[in-house]
């Protein structure tokens, strides 16, 4: 499948700038046929748009919102190294979500960033994953979201 970026404008996306490393990492690698992402925050504007734990302080659906945008912020770390035209497949997504005690919707969390890759790839974009539950993340972020892309070379 192609058309990629024409499919974010049909869903009314566009992808954000690159969000710049908070320590010392590089947004995403290529190693092979494959595209490493780092942990993408759900920054907008350089600044996110809640903070704290899901359950306590950031209702489920909030969190859900914010792994979109981590899925979001992932993809255009992919566009500006290889271009989203070349991903081929997703492979895995990883999400992390800072946890209030007794929290245990992680899976329905990271949807948001797995929901987004099924909008914009299709069947390509059907992928394995982990949802894991944390006592923190930076910047008291709520979530966080990694993924492995395969790409043509």
């Amino acid at each position: 499948m192609s058309g990629y970026l024409e499919r974010l404008k049909e869903l009314g996306l566009t992808l954000p700038p690159v969000v710049p490393p908070v320590a010392a990492y590089v947004p995403a690698v290529q190693a092979g046929d494959f595209v490493y992402t780092s942990g993408q925050l759900p920054l907008v504007a350089g600044g996110l748009p809640a903070v704290g734990k899901v359950g306590t302080d950031v209702t489920p659906d909030e969190a859900k919102e914010m792994a979109r945008i981590c899925g979001l912020n992932a993809l255009a770390a992919i566009d500006a190294l290889v271009g989203l035209e070349a991903v081929e497949r997703v492979v895995k997504v990883v999400g992390f979500v800072a946890s209030g005690p007794g929290f245990t919707g992680q899976p329905q969390v990271v949807n948001g960033a797995s929901e987004l890759l099924g909008e914009v790839f299709g069947e390509a974009g059907k992928h394995a994953r982990s949802a894991v539950g944390v006592a923190e993340l930076p910047l008291d972020a709520p979530v966080e979201v990694e993924m492995i892309v395969q790409v043509r070379r």
